[in-house]
């Protein structure tokens, strides 16, 4: 009686450590909302702070997208989406390629949005997690002098127990959607190396490449459904 009591206490200490350790990692693990806002807060300050050299030097804003922003994309997952259904008839190589140089024109393209950003302000709208959500959608707008408010939603995924965007939607249209047309396109005309080619020479207009993080490659191979 006394061994099974024991053996039940134990069980119970082993239970108990479980849920807290489990509860110490859900708050350790920053809010979309959160994590959204403090990227925005600082690209906009480093942008402030730069903004001679960046005026000077256009190529410095690729480093600052780099550096803030590209951590928080869940690149593989964004271009699967955005290749959509072709995904499945890239070979493993050229899945691993076309993640690298659809990150390479993402960096390029808000780059170039990021050089004309003066006095928006970028507004967050509340939002509840529920503990077993693994996918949610952040609203957004961007605020312009004299300007339209833009609505940005942003669709996140958790991942490695953070948040990471995989789609962006700005005033209705899907960051997703919209390259998927762009890619099928090109994949009616010579298969999936035509899209590579596409997205080479729009990269090679690039002046320099950012280094960008280093790509999963089994994650982006494996990926294939």
């Amino acid at each position: 009686m006394v061994k099974l009591h024991f053996k039940k206490m134990i069980n119970g200490l082993m239970v108990s450590a479980l849920l807290i350790s489990a509860s110490v990692m859900a708050a350790e693990i920053e809010s979309p909302v959160d994590m959204l806002k403090r990227t925005s807060d600082d690209v906009i300050k480093v942008l402030k702070e730069k903004r001679e050299a960046i005026d000077a030097d256009p190529t410095i804003v690729y480093r600052i997208v780099d550096e803030y922003i590209l951590p928080h994309l869940d690149d593989v997952t964004l271009a699967k989406l955005a290749l959509g259904k072709n995904w499945r008839k890239a070979s493993n190589e050229q899945k691993i390629e076309f993640v690298d140089q659809f990150r390479t024109l993402l960096v390029r393209t808000y780059s170039k949005s990021l050089q004309e950003f003066s006095d928006q302000t970028i507004n967050f709208f509340p939002l509840t997690v529920k503990a077993d959500e693994d996918k949610v959608t952040v609203k957004s707008e961007v605020l312009q002098s004299g300007g339209p408010t833009i609505p940005v939603d942003y669709s996140l995924r958790m991942k490695d127990n953070e948040w990471k965007v995989y789609d962006i939607k700005i005033d209705g249209v899907s960051l997703v959607t919209n390259y998927r047309g762009t890619f099928a396109q090109e994949m009616r005309k010579g298969g999936i190396e035509a899209i590579l080619k596409m997205l080479q020479e729009k990269n090679a207009n690039v002046a320099e490449k950012p280094e960008a993080p280093e790509t999963n490659n089994s994650e982006a191979a494996q990926q294939s459904t």
